[in-house]
């Protein structure tokens, strides 16, 4: 019988830990590892988790874009009724399930909201005998927490419940303590894995560059995407990329209304000239799409950056702009001090044009760089840690 994994994913606003999420279920189930994901956020259709079982807990939301203010399945203001039918519905899946490795999204550097049926797990877990390996999965670089005594109250937890933290980075690039200040305090439970790419095998390449490629503008999620592509279509006509096919992925989190604007600009900008506009909402095979495109315009998301290290594109980075949202313009800003990438602060969108023909103009020089210094390889590399422990073997 194989070694079982339940691996907890949450999500609230963006889809990039999911994607993220996605690639590491596979690769464990590529591993021979049987996976279930407790899936605690509304479905998203276009990212599922091949190889793996997903079990659905009561879906979980946010009230606009406040993250303290949880709501159910039907919009209502979570209440005690149904924070308790979500821990008896985890707690349940683990007792039938019997995972050898549980691993969290996230937790406990982030989803503080759940600690009503995430801390009664660890605890039933630490019960269990023999226990089993309780891991956590986290990104590179954190969003610093407004509050220092949260990451406190994260260290404390770790260093009594975890038995790893799995972070998808390398420190060559950039160490965990400099966005987590009690590192040092966790240190002989840190395990640095390398990057995740979201890439995953679907079935569908694209089709061969017959030409000098396309522009791809892409938006992550895209909740927070439409000035990004409003601002795409209006420095097109000022570009040498103007003749060039642009391809726009709104992201399937962008409101109906705001996509039905990217459409009705774009099919205004083409009856005027230039090269076919393509408006979508999402490809699942966006890692391939990069490596035939002339240009990647993008925010700062995890995985789109880790996409476009791997398909070595020209690609100009918008991070997203809110002042607590630090992660992306980190990252992004240490990868065009190394020549990766360009950057452009989201209040600069209005000189997009100009750098845009920059960013072509340096194409040769990005396209003939050496590969990155770090990791890549972080899905399988995840796996791989997750197996041995699965099957209590030395690490």
């Amino acid at each position: 019988m194989s070694e079982r994994v339940l691996f907890y994913v949450q999500h609230l606003l963006g889809i990039g830990h999911l994607k993220r999420a996605a690639a590491i279920a596979a690769a464990m189930a590529d591993a021979g590892l049987e996976v279930t994901v407790a899936h605690g956020g509304a479905e998203v259709p276009d990212v599922t988790y091949p190889g793996a079982r997903v079990h659905q807990l009561p879906p979980a939301g946010i009230r606009g874009n406040d993250f303290s203010n949880l709501v159910d399945e039907h919009g209502n203001d979570a209440d005690d009724a149904w924070r308790a039918r979500r821990r008896d519905d985890l707690l349940g899946l683990a007792r039938d399930f019997r995972p050898d490795v549980v691993l969290f999204e996230l937790f406990p550097f982030g989803r503080r909201q759940f600690r009503f049926e995430l801390l009664p797990l660890i605890e039933e877990l630490r019960s269990w005998s023999p226990r089993p390996a309780i891991l956590s999965s986290v990104r590179d670089i954190l969003v610093r927490p407004v509050k220092a005594e949260r990451e406190t109250e994260a260290a404390d937890l770790i260093a009594k419940s975890f038995d790893e933290i799995l972070v998808h980075g390398d420190p060559a690039f950039v160490s965990f303590g400099d966005s987590f200040g009690p590192a040092d305090r966790i240190a002989d439970k840190l395990r640095y894995t390398g990057y995740v790419s979201s890439e995953i095998r679907t079935g569908r390449e694209p089709a061969p560059a017959s030409g000098p490629g396309e522009v791809i503008v892409s938006a992550g999620g895209g909740a927070a995407g439409l000035p990004l592509m409003q601002a795409a279509l209006a420095a097109r006509p000022q570009t040498t990329a103007y003749g060039l096919d642009w391809r726009l992925l709104t992201g399937p989190r962008l409101p109906e209304a705001h996509f039905r604007t990217v459409v009705g600009l774009a099919e205004a900008a083409a009856a005027k000239g230039g090269g076919a506009i393509t408006v979508e909402r999402f490809r699942p095979d966006f890692p391939q799409l990069l490596r035939t495109a002339a240009l990647s315009v993008s925010q700062g998301g995890y995985n789109t950056t880790i996409d476009l290290l791997r398909a070595g594109v020209p690609a100009i980075v918008v991070p997203f702009g809110a002042e607590e949202e630090t992660e992306q313009e980190d990252r992004a800003r240490r990868l065009a001090e190394r020549g990766f990438l360009q950057v452009l602060d989201e209040s600069a969108l209005g000189t997009l044009a100009g750098v845009i023909d920059a960013a072509l103009a340096d194409a040769p020089r990005r396209r003939a760089m050496a590969p990155v210094d770090f990791a890549l390889d972080g899905a399988a590399r995840t796996a791989e840690i997750v197996a041995l422990h699965a099957r209590r073997r030395p690490l």
